[in-house]
C-alpha cells in the first residue's frame, strides 16, 4: 500500500491554502487523490494533533507521510516521531512556544475569519508537544534562505542528518515549492510502506 500524504498547514492557515491546493492538484493529475488528506487545523495544539491522528484513518506510521509548512512542520515533526511515520518539512517552526509569543493576544485566521485568543496555555501545549531529538532518516527538510518569518538555519541544525533542500533567496511561503512537488511524492513513496 501507497503512503498517505497528509498535509498540515500553518499558523491562521487552513486546509485551503496554497501548498495543500497545489499538492492536491498534483497528486489527482496523477490520479492519486486517494492518498491525500488535509484537516482544517484548530487553534487549540492539541486538538490539531488529535485532527491530524484522525487523518490517519487507523492506518500505522508507516503507511503515512505527513506535509506540514511552518507551524504545520512542528506538527508533523511531533506525528512522525511518536507515530514512527515520515515528513516532509516546509520552512518548519522549531520552538512556536517562543516565536509566537509576540502573538499573544486576539488572532483571526486568514482562511477561515475565525477569531480567538492566543493564550499562555497554548504556548505551553506547544513546549509540551516539542520533541527532543528526532529520527534523521523520517525527514525531507525544504527551506529557503530568504525566510523572512523563521531563520532557516534553525531548521539546517535541528534536522541535522535529514534529507536537506536549501534554496537560496525566496520566502516564508517557499516559492520554489511548486518544483519541489515531484521530490515529495518520491520521497513519501520510498519511505512509506
Amino acid at each position: 500500500m501507497s503512503s498517505l500524504l497528509i498535509y498540515l498547514h500553518g499558523f491562521n492557515s487552513s486546509a485551503q491554502s496554497n501548498k495543500a491546493r497545489l499538492l492536491h492538484e498534483y497528486l489527482g493529475q496523477r490520479g492519486l487523490s486517494h492518498r491525500y488528506a488535509s484537516p482544517s487545523l484548530p487553534h487549540r495544539p492539541t486538538q490539531a494533533i488529535a485532527m491530524a491522528e484522525a487523518a490517519m484513518a487507523g492506518r500505522p506510521g508507516s503507511e503515512v507521510c505527513f506535509v506540514g509548512s511552518s507551524l504545520g512542520g512542528f506538527y508533523a515533526t511531533h506525528l512522525a516521531e511518536k507515530h514512527q511515520a515520515c515528513a516532509v518539512l516546509i520552512n518548519p517552526a522549531i520552538d512556536p512556544h517562543i516565536g509566537l509569543r509576540a502573538y499573544l493576544g486576539a488572532q483571526r485566521n486568514l482562511y477561515t475569519g475565525e477569531k480567538y485568543q492566543l493564550t499562555e496555555a497554548t504556548l505551553r501545549e506547544w513546549q509540551d508537544l516539542g520533541v527532543p531529538r528526532i529520527t534523521p532518516d523520517r525527514y525531507l527538510l525544504l527551506v529557503e534562505s530568504g525566510d523572512e518569518v523563521l531563520d532557516y538555519r534553525q531548521a539546517l541544525d535541528f534536522y541535522a542528518g535529514a534529507r536537506q533542500v536549501v534554496v537560496e533567496g525566496g520566502d516564508h511561503s517557499l516559492q520554489s515549492y511548486p518544483r519541489h512537488l515531484p521530490a515529495i511524492l518520491e520521497f513519501a513513496d520510498t519511505h512509506g510502506a
